[in-house]
């Protein structure tokens, strides 16, 4: 009699356990969501791929890329990397405030450069995702075919 109680007593305490573990676990993901909510968020003012058009092979050209941090804790970009050494990004070094607009610029220097071009880059902030990527792209025609045009 005394182990039956024993194993009813411990059998209700592993189920019980079971359930506060469980409940532990559905308490980390509810968390996980609300603090995933207020991550700085990086919102870009245009959307797709920047078109520089037509360019003249050696033509430097660049565009800035306008974002707002909407997120609720300030906005920090690690580092931003481009698909291309033509590809020179330049960004805030200091943090962006909650709400606050910022720009990445993008410069890209056609030389040695023909036809069409598609580049990428890559920002990495403290943001959910923690990559955002950027794409231009640009048509390049070669010196001898500008002045076939002219």
């Amino acid at each position: 009699m005394h182990l039956r109680n024993w194993l009813l007593i411990t059998t209700l305490a592993t189920i019980g356990f079971g359930q506060i573990s469980c409940d532990n676990r559905q308490q980390g993901k509810e968390s996980k969501e609300v603090a995933s909510g207020k991550m700085p968020k990086i919102t870009f003012a245009e959307k797709g791929i920047y078109d520089f058009g037509t360019l003249t092979e050696g033509d430097t050209v660049e565009h800035t890329f306008a974002f707002t941090n909407t997120g609720e804790f300030p906005l920090i970009i690690n580092n931003i990397t481009a698909s291309c050494g033509c590809t020179t990004p330049d960004w805030p070094h200091e943090p962006v405030a909650p709400g606050a607009k910022s720009s990445v610029r993008v410069r890209f220097n056609s030389r040695g450069k023909s036809g069409e071009q598609s580049k990428t880059i890559t920002i990495f902030a403290n943001t959910e995702p923690a990559m955002t990527d950027l794409h231009f792209k640009a048509m390049v025609n070669t010196k001898a075919d500008s002045t076939k045009n002219s």
